[in-house]
């Protein structure tokens, strides 16, 4: 019915007829010549209607935006001048001798080409915000990406096997989405936030190279890089160990984003966990933004001012500089405005040194620092703050002092919007592609209000073997085989070796305070099944929603999904979540306590 895709017709159709269909873009009536940019998914052809072809005229004259049409004419070559190099069709015109309109249109909700849309307006309306040429973009982009994951995995002896949707709940981290049985009365499935339990189990039974792409679900709070269901690139192996494991799944980033968008991520640095934390307060460091943490912890202990000594002196607490190059042109306006900002993160103030004179650090007066803070400290204290920052004449210092988490969380939130807005101009911003493995994780974190151990990652994270010993004399010190691969700040997949010998699951359950007939409860039909000679195994899972969000530059993953759900885990295309009448209750023997009479 079509003779090629609009956005394909270029010069090589010049003097051909041919036919196309599509969706009446924009239309425009030049007096008495009608244009019409017919859009498929492939992109825009201008079309030239002239009233020397009365019928297709009267059609033309009658259709209106989103009309579907079809258009017989004939490629020529555009006027001087009015070219377009942008786009492939750019150089000809479809000059039309026959019009038939497909279906009518109404007038849609907002104009496919408008960008100042809120994100309410685009949700509610997505089948046509999906017709808008970006959302094409993305999602054929997404649709290459897993493309070439598939074709990758393949080419390493990976194997694709579905795993349940509906299979029990089990303590992954998040809340487990339940699906009530209507066959078995009081009872529930889950819907599976991993594959985690039966990639494991594939292992078990002989299947070595597994991979999966496939949903997952998690009834958490939500952000712009989560949804309650996301799509997981899931990724299993027996007999390799980490190294081999990321070595594998390092080339298959590397290789999709060559072959999807042209960047070549070069090889990926590693940085222990701790270094991540120390340094950038982070384990998802953003390498683009070229600053660090200086510590100043130990510096603060002996010194008298209140701020910085209690942080010092606190179980866990922690004092960092941020030094900013350039920053004491920082107007003060700017400084209280960052002040907000860190309070988003807990922090209840924000100190600052301007360094005006670094060869003049005397805190009297007229001395070369500016600060509300400086007549507080030790002048032996100010030489080596700038000492330890490197800080140079015009730089402004930051501060973060309080408990650790608040501090990491404040400052390294700091450190990124600073190097955002002011980093390319300061010095300290690369706009480039900066991948690393954080590597080298915490098996566990200590659950101050619950008083016992938690897993960092799952119960099923394998210690590092000369670490063994830690599971049972110091299990905070004991680090796990875990890896995450992270670009540009954004976490772009995690994992780690499994474990795969009893001895050393049971250890582990009981430094989680798990006991044996919990951990029947909870985990029975994986480690059931782990004595019939499980192998060594391991493997690593990809957020693909993140993996292209990165890729497109989309500023949330709700840009590469087809039909996404809101921050407040609602489908406003379809009003899902949504009531269900008493009839579908009864029959899952369900009854509501507060019966919801609307969304």
């Amino acid at each position: 019915m079509r003779t090629d895709y609009c956005g394909l017709i270029d010069q090589r159709y010049l003097g051909q007829t041919v036919i196309i269909q599509g969706w009446a873009h924009r239309r425009r009536d030049h007096g008495g010549v009608i244009f019409i940019d017919l859009r498929d998914r492939e992109g825009l052809v201008q079309v030239v209607i002239d009233p020397d072809t009365p019928e297709a005229f009267k059609q033309a004259d009658s259709s209106r935006g989103e009309y579907v049409l079809q258009i017989t004419g004939l490629v020529r070559a555009r006027p001087e001048g009015t070219t377009n190099a942008k786009m492939i069709s750019g150089q000809i015109e479809i000059l039309a001798k026959d019009i038939v309109i497909l279906n009518k249109a109404e007038t849609p909700p907002f104009q496919i080409d408008d960008e100042n849309l809120s994100e309410n307006v685009r949700l509610t309306n997505r089948v046509i915000d999906l017709r808008r040429p970006q959302m094409q973009k993305n999602l054929r982009l997404r649709y290459k990406v897993a493309l070439l994951v598939r074709n990758f995995l393949d080419t390493k002896g990976f194997i694709d096997i579905e795993t349940p949707m509906l299979t029990r709940s089990t303590p992954e981290g998040a809340r487990d989405y339940l699906v009530p049985s209507r066959v078995h009365d009081g009872l529930f499935f889950a819907l599976p936030q991993s594959p985690q339990l039966f990639k494991q189990l594939l292992m078990v039974a002989g299947f070595d190279r597994y991979y999966q792409i496939t949903k997952c679900f998690r009834d958490e709070d939500l952000r712009a890089d989560r949804q309650p269901e996301f799509t997981q690139i899931d990724i299993e192996t027996s007999f390799l160990n980490e190294d081999e494991i990321m070595a594998i799944t390092e080339a298959m980033a590397q290789h999709v984003f060559k072959e999807a968008i042209g960047v070549d991520l070069g090889a990926f640095p590693r940085m222990a966990y701790d270094d991540a934390m120390f340094f950038y307060g982070s384990d998802k460091p953003d390498l683009r933004v070229d600053l660090k943490f200086t510590e100043l912890t130990d510096l603060m202990k002996t010194e008298e001012f209140k701020v910085f000594r209690g942080a010092a002196d606190m179980d866990g607490g922690r004092v960092v500089g941020l030094r900013i190059p350039g920053g004491a042109s920082l107007s003060r306006k700017e400084i209280d405005e960052y002040t907000k900002f860190v309070a988003i993160y807990g922090a209840k103030g924000l100190a600052y040194i301007k360094v005006n004179d670094v060869t003049n650090l005397s805190n009297g007066e007229g001395s070369g620092l500016q600060s509300p803070i400086v007549k507080n400290l030790s002048e032996a204290c100010l030489s080596e703050i700038i000492a330890r920052t490197g800080a140079q004449t015009g730089d402004l210092i930051f501060f973060g002092a309080d408990k650790r988490k608040i501090v990491d969380e404040a400052i390294g939130a700091l450190r990124l919007k600073l190097g955002h807005e002011k980093g390319e101009a300061g010095g300290y911003f690369t706009k480039s592609w900066k991948p690393l493995w954080v590597v080298d994780f915490p098996m566990f974190e200590y659950d101050e209000d619950g008083k016992r151990w938690n897993a960092c990652h799952h119960p099923f994270t394998s210690p590092k073997v000369e670490h063994l010993e830690l599971l049972t004399t110091n299990p905070g010190a004991c680090k796990a085989r875990a890896y995450d691969m992270v670009l540009n700040g954004w976490e772009m997949g995690g994992g780690s070796v499994r474990i795969h010998q009893a001895d050393v699951q049971s250890t582990v359950f009981d430094a989680l305070g798990i006991g044996e007939e919990e951990a029947q409860n909870k985990f029975g039909f994986l480690l059931d099944n782990l004595k019939f000679g499980a192998p060594p195994h391991g493997g690593l899972a990809f957020g693909l929603d993140r993996l292209v969000t990165l890729m497109t530059g989309a500023e949330s993953i709700r840009d590469v999904i087809a039909f996404p759900k809101t921050q407040r885990a609602q489908c406003l295309l379809t009003n899902a979540p949504n009531v269900v009448d008493e009839k579908q209750l009864r029959e899952l023997h369900i009854r509501l306590r507060n019966p919801a009479q609307t969304v």
